[in-house]
């Protein structure tokens, strides 16, 4: 995945590296031609326990690796981590829907003036390509995280704008990460170890499935194809909770369920592409590419030429792609290293 063309001698960067995103890439990139890993981060116990795991596991790569930690929201932070670096991955956000909507502004200064941050720093330092982290959550967002991401993605295309020609800044939106952290399937998995009934909040509910290789995967696309403010979705398989759950049953054993009701901000699907973004957006077969507009504020030469058409006739969501059945859901699931793991130490006791 990671190839020569790209990565070469030089020095990418992965903001909030620590998590199950940073982790991934380090899988895939660590044996790479990069000269140089950054993981960024505010967390020195993750960065401590990622050094250890990486110097024992790969002690002849783990000098690739350089930890700083700082917070996207500390401008001065993110730009004494910035020199020398070629690309970044933007991917530091606080993603839990919940705490969110009881601290919204914690989310707004994370995920809109943290990237802001990143971006500016990034332009200043004379960074080549930046590839950020959004989610389905900032389409038709009804939630705090939804919007602080939208907001995100709106000042990644003010600041690709800006920067067009001199540092290349694009974005993914991607449905649920299975088993990243804080997500559903362990909880699920931690649930019936302990004999307890799954939690549902609504079995009707639906919700993209990717894993986390995919999620790199995706991110690779948009680095290699991107152009300045463009956004990049995966055609995602979705499933209902309903059916997620009876899927980790399936595997693990069924103790029953217990349905509490929707979550602070909870939506019933999930969008990847809205109706406005599905007209300009390009299939690029594994992948939809959705085009910056590209309008200036002088509306009025738009209209004269005659541009109405704003709307395509549907969003693209988890009610409206390809549903997985149980069986399905079971093959998808088992997809990940998280499951497979869990499921062979289940099987051992």
């Amino acid at each position: 995945m990671a190839t020569s063309k790209f990565f070469k001698d030089k020095t990418l960067m992965i903001t909030g590296g620590t998590g199950s995103f940073g982790s991934t890439v380090l899988k895939h990139f660590l044996d790479s031609d990069l000269k140089e890993i950054r993981i960024f981060s505010r967390d020195e116990k993750k960065q401590d326990d990622m050094r250890h795991e990486l110097q024992a596991k790969h002690p002849d790569l783990a000098g690739k690796v350089k930890f700083y930690i700082g917070d996207v929201r500390n401008m001065r932070s993110v730009q004494d981590a910035m020199p020398g670096v070629d690309y970044i991955f933007h991917a530091a956000a606080l993603k839990q829907v919940p705490s969110c909507e009881f601290f919204p502004m914690e989310a707004v200064r994370t995920n809109v003036e943290g990237t802001d941050n990143v971006l500016h720093a990034a332009i200043d330092a004379g960074v080549q390509r930046i590839v950020c982290l959004s989610t389905d959550k900032a389409a038709y967002p009804i939630n705090a995280m939804g919007i602080s991401k939208a907001m995100m993605e709106k000042v990644i295309g003010a600041n690709a704008r800006v920067a067009a020609g001199r540092t290349t800044i694009c974005c993914t939106r991607y449905g649920n990460v299975m088993c990243s952290r804080g997500s559903v399937i362990p909880l699920f998995i931690d649930q019936i170890k302990a004999g307890n009934p799954l939690t549902i909040t609504d079995p009707n509910m639906t919700r993209f499935l990717m894993n986390l290789d995919e999620a790199v995967a995706l991110v690779m696309f948009a680095f290699e194809h991107g152009e300045p403010g463009d956004l990049f979705v995966q055609k995602s398989d979705a499933s209902t909770i309903g059916d997620l759950a009876k899927a980790v049953q399936k595997l693990f054993g069924d103790t029953g369920t217990h349905i509490i009701g929707t979550r602070h901000g909870e939506k019933l699907f999930e969008t990847l592409m809205t109706n406005e973004e599905c007209m300009r957006s390009v299939d690029m077969g594994d992948y939809y590419r959705v085009l910056p507009d590209g309008r200036d504020l002088n509306y009025d030469k738009f209209f004269v030429k005659g541009q109405v058409q704003t709307m395509a006739s549907e969003a693209y969501t988890s009610h409206n792609t390809r549903r997985l059945d149980v069986d399905g859901t079971v093959d998808k699931i088992m997809t990940t290293d998280y499951v497979k793991e869990a499921l062979a130490d289940w099987n051992r006791r």
